[in-house]
């Protein structure tokens, strides 16, 4: 199945939340285990983890943590995604290292994309962005050299903004 999400590319924490989208109604590709199999391929974990249940299920509550954490500023379920793992720390000949380390690998995935907003959240939280089209739910790191991006694409929904508003003049 290929990806059928229309914004990809944006950092992991980001991607999960951009799972669901509109297009001719509300879209969700994680309502089961083939969509769920879709995101790790996307995200570049398919190697990492298995698509089943228990990390549908994991990916989930991360999804709805993550959205929680960027929408209403509220952490306890990110943190409780990220109870699920650690980082372990070691210098070895080639240098320090941080290794992902998740007991349960059902939860990796998930934990991996609690642990990207985190560092999404060190560098600039004001960055994380929801696309300002409303019908849009799409989200996406801002990478602007001056931070003012507003659409997640202008190709897509910057144009649909600014056409409507040039409509809306004319009429």
């Amino acid at each position: 199945m290929l990806d059928p999400r229309p914004h990809l590319g944006e950092p992991l924490a980001l991607d999960l939340l951009n799972t669901r989208w509109i297009e001719g109604g509300p879209q969700d590709l994680l309502t089961d285990v083939a969509g769920l199999a879709v995101w790790l391929h996307a995200a570049g974990l398919s190697e990492r983890a298995t698509a089943d249940e228990r990390t549908l299920e994991a990916v989930l509550a991360a999804r709805s943590a993550i959205y929680d954490t960027v929408k209403n500023a509220t952490h306890a379920g990110l943190n409780d995604v990220l109870e699920h793992g650690r980082v372990k720390r070691a210098l070895t000949a080639t240098g320090p290292t941080d290794t992902p380390d998740v007991p349960d690998t059902a939860w990796l995935p998930a934990w991996l994309a609690a642990d990207n907003l985190l560092h999404l959240l060190t560098e600039a939280p004001d960055r994380i962005r929801q696309c300002a089209h409303p019908d849009c739910v799409l989200f996406f790191y801002d990478t602007s050299k001056n931070g003012t991006r507003r659409w997640h694409s202008m190709a897509t929904c910057g144009n649909r903004t600014k056409a409507a508003r040039h409509y809306a003049k004319k009429g």
